[in-house]
């Protein structure tokens, strides 16, 4: 591989890193839905075994999302805007859908793997596009079983794509009539509930496998983390900020539009 090519998979990087962080503060995600997509192209274009691409993706992009979401939180709490009651709730069934979600993600083959992102990123698409949507399922959150519920789907549909549930979870608050962006607030907690225990089925996953590229922890490229993780955290303050200035209709539409677009990229290379 020349110095040229080098060059364009860092600045690549770089970009998604950027990118993920800004994400990550402004709509409350843990920008995975932009870091996923990067990283399997760099690892694809590194020629890493195509058994192992995705989950290197997914479990990277799940421990890229534990400092961004963290440090979301932390902006987002001194603006008061984050609902802790609901994320002490989920201080057990959101950890625990991830965990599953995980050695789901770990025990499937590459291509299926690859099948679900596209059609999960398909369906949230098309939600960022719809915006506010014009109905409620009620007043309030639901009680008890119904945050339960909700909590293990977003742990566990969130570590499949190796995402920090915020537009799941953006979705779940506003159709029990809470604000944006008290949802946005509280999808950065969120994000830390799903990712730490998130990452370890899939540092455990691929523990021991001689195809792994250099630097791994099991399916978790400290590689790659080494330029995520610095050049994402300045970019989230910024975005956390932004949330509670600027209205986020335009950068809904552009997210939808890149989720589509993933979407397509996958859907049309596993034709």
């Amino acid at each position: 591989m020349d110095w040229a090519e080098v060059g364009t998979l860092v600045a690549l990087l770089a970009a998604g890193a950027l990118l993920s962080g800004f994400l990550a503060g402004l709509l409350g995600i843990g920008g995975g839905a932009v870091t996923v997509p990067v990283l399997f192209q760099v690892l694809t274009t590194l020629d890493v075994a195509a058994e192992t691409r995705m989950q290197i993706a997914i479990g990277t992009s799940l421990a890229l999302i534990i400092p961004t979401s963290i440090r979301s939180l932390r902006a987002h709490l001194a603006k008061g805007a984050v609902d802790t009651v609901l994320l002490r709730q989920w201080i057990v069934t959101v950890p625990l859908g991830a965990m599953l979600g995980g050695a789901v993600a770990n025990l499937l083959p590459s291509d299926v793997l690859e099948a679900i992102f596209a059609a999960i990123a398909l369906v949230l698409g098309l939600r960022m596009l719809i915006g506010k949507l014009p109905f409620l399922l009620g007043r309030d959150l639901p009680g008890r079983v119904g945050r339960t519920v909700a909590g293990l789907v977003i742990g566990g549909l969130s570590a499949i794509m190796g995402i920090g549930g915020g537009v799941l979870n953006n979705t779940f608050m506003t159709l029990y009539g809470r604000t944006m962006h008290q949802a946005v607030a509280t999808s950065a907690g969120v994000g830390v509930l799903i990712a730490v225990p998130g990452v370890v089925p899939f540092v455990v996953g691929g523990w021991g496998r001689p195809d792994l590229p250099p630097f791994s922890l099991g399916n978790v490229s400290l590689a790659a983390l080494a330029i995520l993780i610095p050049l994402s955290m300045p970019t989230v303050k910024l975005g956390a900020t932004l949330a509670h200035r600027l209205t986020r209709r335009q950068l809904e539409i552009g997210f939808g539009l890149f989720l589509l677009t993933v979407s397509v990229r996958f859907i049309a290379s596993a034709l």
